[in-house]
């Protein structure tokens, strides 16, 4: 049996949510979707299945949305597990993507924002002759991003 399901947020967990979430808004449009949470307690251990587990974070529209469209969700935990090596190719989410103008342009504004660069920029031609340019960023923490054209 399908189940009827909506697409509603992905999460992302931060070293700084904080700051992570600065980013998103200043160079990537995204809009807050208060309130901010403040976490702890037995539901929350219980739902996590960490012991004294404490989350702090928000939500972000995604641009492009309307008030009912999905979200990022950044949030901290507390305790936080240490990071595994980030690479394209692991199994698993790797990376968020989002549709621009100008992917170059989108580029240098992560980069000045404090995000790194994976590799060059690109453009793909599809099977059905449509042409997609796009490269691989990160974000201040190291997460990646896709940005993305289509012509």
């Amino acid at each position: 049996m399908k189940i009827k399901a909506k697409y509603v947020h992905t999460n992302l967990i931060a070293e700084n949510w904080q700051s992570l979430a600065i980013f998103y808004q200043e160079v990537l449009g995204c809009i807050p979707v208060p309130p901010e949470r403040d976490l702890r307690g037995e539901l929350l251990e219980a739902g996590t299945g960490i012991r004294n587990v404490h989350l702090r974070g928000i939500h972000l529209r995604l641009p492009g949305y309307n008030n009912s469209g999905p979200t990022l969700e950044i949030f901290s935990y507390e305790p936080q597990a240490d990071r595994a090596n980030s690479i394209v190719n692991r199994p698993g989410y790797t990376h968020i993507a989002f549709q621009v103008e100008d992917v170059a342009g989108a580029r240098n504004e992560v980069l000045k924002a404090g995000g790194g660069q994976v590799g060059e920029i690109v453009t793909l031609l599809i099977s059905n002759g449509s042409k997609v340019t796009w490269c691989y960023v990160t974000d201040p923490e190291g997460n990646f991003i896709e940005l993305q054209s289509w012509s």
